[in-house]
């Protein structure tokens, strides 16, 4: 027996993970059947071997389940990893592999990928030398100035959901390429986001993810791959030293946060990269398998709701201590704003799988006080059946409302029978959302998002083409609700390129004039196209990148999106936090009461048709103490209509904000721009949106 380490002490239990300290630094790690643990210090992030491995006694380093050993004069920047050796028995849920190097579940940064293979931590044998490994991080260092939340309501957010790499990687970008596809390149980009009227970026995954999880010849380019949860992905970090992507992603909130724009991250935490029974060793599965992952009831096979090939198990006690120290982390530390929760219902269910009624997860989040001020977004679905849209547990979760997507999308196609849905989603879903004192901001409303057509291929075609994803395109939605208008892809035809223009300013004006929270998928204000793929989550090329030539060529289509942007953020209508009163007439007085409401209309006024075979939609929008009055009309009908206009009292008159129908710039008009309407009529265009608003008219 040597003689023990000076520089070794016992540690203590808490925090997990890595804790720098005056004089060194606290390692701690879970593992309730493990045997033995080693952990191992290297001096470079691609040293094949480590340079120290220091074992921890299961007697002196362990408390309770966990492991835990301090070591004198290491500070922040040092590279770390695991061994933990333990029973292999898939039989019995245990996949110990003291062959394999494993990352701590709290590494703030993950470094090796110059030599990592996916491979090697699957076949059996050591894995050392291609192994990812995890490195020290202090908080501390970082100098915030004076960075505090912004806080913005519901009532006031527009979201952009972005790919942090897709936005500047195409080389037309305008950004130096060493900053390309980086956090420091989309800190570039951010004067674009804040002209566009844009208070919140939903950022793709950027969780420390897996490119290597695809399918030979193809990279995972979403990220909904994670192995690392509290680490900033290091490919989307400019700065290659160990800690640079943890700063420079501070650095990038900071920035959006001076600019008024919130950062909120779409996490995965319903399953990790490490793939089923078949896929890699990297940390969960080699640490206590039976503790993170949901297993089959022959355990040597993973349950698979997330569609992924495992499903963590969220709602074991240590897991949940997990994500919950993750979400204060990054909130705490790291300054976003809010959270978008990938297939959010698979964190509703229990140990075995089944749906919980009161998961103790998400009632922990909700209730948590680190949390108590960000946005929470549930995709309240999962790839199990578990469909939760408008039953998601709690009262503070936000969830993308997928009715609202399929429901627009087939109204404006031409769908029968859709008036009546129509309605339920421009009221914020108020037959989906039956929550007392529900608000209506809490849906958030999209019609497109990164699962899917963007919006220019949504009006493009009528099949989904993902031959390059190489499964023969049986990936993907079949159930796109799409429409090509007349010809399969890109097309020279002018008439079919002005209706598809048309059809895309239709839905985007329908999203953006609904109660809810509206989301916009990046680029479709520039008619960005995937050429059909609807599921490009393997395509790190330019089906996936912001092609930054489109701002000029379709500078119209994004001149009304910034302008309807920016006329709805003018206006307390939209602003609204409650669900408005219906009324079943315009009342001769239109400014008499207090509350905002809307009353229905079709071509008559205060007879809209509800019946199967309609089409089309008008409605009054009322804010009588913001003296606010708007018509709105939504003709998806192939034919012209010609609809009745409400009276206004006198000194008012109607006035053009939105005709889709009309080429820029008279689509959109400022209000100090808007053509006066004469008549008590309006002739609406085949498949055309209309925006009226009641303004004194102006003098010559």
């Amino acid at each position: 027996m040597g003689k023990p380490r000076k520089d070794i002490q016992p540690g203590r239990s808490f925090p997990l993970g890595a804790t720098v300290y005056p004089d060194g630094v606290n390692f701690c790690i879970y593992s309730k059947s493990g045997e033995a643990i080693e952990l191992l210090l290297f001096d470079a992030p691609d040293d094949p071997k480590p340079a120290r491995v220091i074992p921890l006694d299961p007697k002196q380093n362990r408390t309770f389940y966990y492991w835990h050993i301090f070591v004198s004069g290491l500070q922040a920047g040092q590279v770390y990893a695991y061994r933990v050796y333990g029973p292999f028995a898939p039989e019995k849920g245990h996949r110990f592999d003291g062959k394999k190097v494993l990352l701590d579940p709290y590494a703030r940064s993950v470094v090796g990928w110059e030599h990592y293979s996916r491979e090697a931590a699957i076949r059996p044998g050591d894995n050392c030398a291609q192994a990812l490994r995890s490195v020290v991080f202090d908080p501390s260092t970082y100098d915030w100035e004076g960075d505090v939340p912004l806080c913005i309501p519901y009532s006031k957010t527009v979201i952009y959901e972005m790919h942090v790499a897709g936005f500047t990687r195409h080389p037309n970008s305008g950004v130096e390429e060493s900053k390309r596809g980086t956090y420091a390149g989309l800190i570039e980009k951010i004067p674009y986001l804040k002209q566009l009227g844009i208070t919140a970026v939903e950022l793709m995954p950027i969780h420390e993810f897996d490119e290597q999880d695809a399918r030979p010849g193809l990279r995972n380019y979403w990220g909904y791959s994670t192995l690392a949860f509290f680490a900033p992905h290091r490919a989307y970090s400019s700065s290659k030293c160990p800690l640079g992507a943890v700063n420079e992603f501070r650095d990038m909130v900071k920035a959006f946060h001076q600019a008024g724009i919130e950062v909120i991250l779409d996490v995965v935490f319903n399953h990790t990269a490490e793939g089923n029974h078949e896929g890699p060793t990297l940390a969960f599965k080699g640490l206590e398998n039976r503790a993170y992952y949901i297993l089959e009831k022959n355990p040597a096979y993973y349950s698979n709701y997330s569609g992924c090939g495992n499903t963590v198990k969220a709602n074991h006690e240590v897991v949940t201590r997990l994500i919950l120290d993750c979400l204060r982390y990054w909130v705490d530390v790291m300054h976003v704003d809010g959270f978008r929760f990938d297939l959010a219902s698979c964190l509703s269910r229990g140990k075995t799988g089944h749906p919980l009624e009161d998961p103790p997860l998400l009632w922990s989040i909700e209730s948590d006080p680190v949390l108590a001020g960000i946005k929470i977004i549930a995709e309240a679905w999962d790839a199990g059946g578990l469909y939760q849209v408008g039953s998601f547990v709690g009262d503070r979760f936000a969830e993308w409302n997928g009715p609202f997507r399929d429901d627009i999308r087939r109204f404006a196609k031409g769908d029968p029978g859709l008036v009546d849905e129509l309605a339920s989603r421009i009221l914020g879903s108020p037959d989906i959302y039956q929550q007392p004192d529900w608000e209506p901001n809490f849906s958030i409303n999209f019609v497109t998002c990164h699962d899917g057509f963007t919006l220019n291929d949504l009006v493009s075609y009528n099949e989904k083409h993902n031959e390059d994803n190489g499964e023969q395109s049986r990936d993907g939605s079949n159930d796109n609700q799409s429409w090509n208008c007349g010809i399969e892809g890109e097309t020279d035809d002018p008439a079919i390129e002005a209706l598809r223009q048309k059809q895309i300013k239709n839905l985007l004006t329908t999203l953006l004039l609904s109660q809810g929270t509206p989301m916009l998928l990046m680029g479709d204000e520039v008619r960005r196209s995937q050429r059909g793929n609807n599921n490009a989550y393997c395509q790190n090329n330019e089906i996936s990148w912001f092609d930054w030539s489109l701002v000029e060529k379709h500078q119209d289509l994004q001149r009304f999106v910034t302008g309807m942007i920016h006329f709805i953020q003018s206006l307390e209508l939209f602003q609204h936090e409650s669900l408005l009163d219906v009324r079943a007439t315009s009342p001769t007085r239109p400014y008499s009461a207090h509350q905002p409401y809307v009353v229905w209309h079709g071509v008559k006024l205060n007879q809209p048709d509800w019946s199967y075979h309609s089409h089309s939609l008008a409605f009054s929008l009322y804010h009588p103490d913001a003296k606010e009055h708007l018509h709105i009309i939504l003709n998806a009908y192939w034919e012209p209509l010609t609809f009745e206009l409400p009276s206004l009292k006198r000194g008012l008159a109607w006035h053009r904000i939105v005709d889709t129908s009309l080429s820029a710039p008279d689509d959109w008009q400022p209000t100090e721009a808007a053509a006066r309407i004469k008549g008590s009529t309006y002739n609406v265009s085949d498949r055309a949106s209309i925006v009226l608003m009641a303004l004194p008219p102006r003098k010559p």
